[in-house]
């Protein structure tokens, strides 16, 4: 189950763990809308399963679980496991951040949260783990193939020409297919320096090249108060 297009080839895998029956269908439906995969577990038992099951991207881990906590389930993990793992620890509770990274977390998150941030979060430790570009396969969306190793953009068998910006904007946005990417995180890892205005004119010619109507986008998409989204597919 993914969304915004996404196929289930590219879509991360991601294992939310928490007691809380309604927070879990929220950060379940909330990850799928934008992308994701996601499976579900309400224990540590739960998890234990659904890792022997299943090959996981990233883990969103409470630390607050019935029986067997989020940092103790971190400890047993981490020496067989190399699976990131996102804590989500009590407002307050500090001694839970710092248990939890000692027991190798990637990273940690304080109830309540906007899930936007969790977003961010989630983007930023994938971005950290993720395989070498040569070990992508080349990311197609309608009739375009974009090879990162190559840094080369294809339309059927032609090759399309792109400046140095517009490659350098294509290659950040397809580092994440289907999440969008903020003014300032492409201003950051493109080669497009200046203000917002400046990634909004190197966006507007690259859409001249992938859109029929750029107008009216169908593959480069923009996501109001969030960036932009490279959409995969057709």
């Amino acid at each position: 189950m993914t969304g915004h297009g996404m196929s289930s080839e590219t879509a991360r895998h991601i294992l939310v763990v928490d007691d809380d029956n309604r927070l879990r269908r929220l950060l379940q439906r909330y990850l799928t809308e934008h992308g994701y995969h996601v499976s579900t577990a309400a224990d540590a038992n739960e998890a234990k399963a659904s890792l022997k099951n299943f090959a996981f991207d990233l883990m969103v881990l409470d630390v607050m679980l019935p029986g067997q906590n989020g940092i103790s389930l971190t400890s047993e993990l981490r020496p067989q496991l190399d699976l990131p793992i996102l804590l989500l620890t009590a407002l307050g509770e500090t001694d839970d951040r710092v248990n939890g990274l000692s027991a190798g977390a990637d990273d940690y998150l304080v109830k309540p949260f906007d899930p936007r941030e969790l977003l961010l979060r989630i983007a930023t430790i994938l971005r950290r783990v993720a395989p070498p570009l040569q070990n992508r396969a080349p990311l197609r969306f309608g009739p375009f193939t974009f090879d990162a190793e190559r840094a080369v953009l294809w339309r059927g068998e032609e090759r399309v020409h792109l400046t140095d910006a517009e490659l350098s904007l294509l290659q950040v946005l397809a580092e994440q297919p289907g999440l969008p990417v903020s003014r300032e995180d492409l201003g950051r890892r493109s080669r497009v320096s200046g203000s917002d205005r400046a990634i909004d004119t190197q966006i507007a010619r690259l859409r001249r090249k992938l859109e029929p109507d750029p107008r009216r986008p169908h593959h480069l998409l923009t996501k109001r108060g969030e960036g932009y989204v490279l959409k995969p597919g057709n």
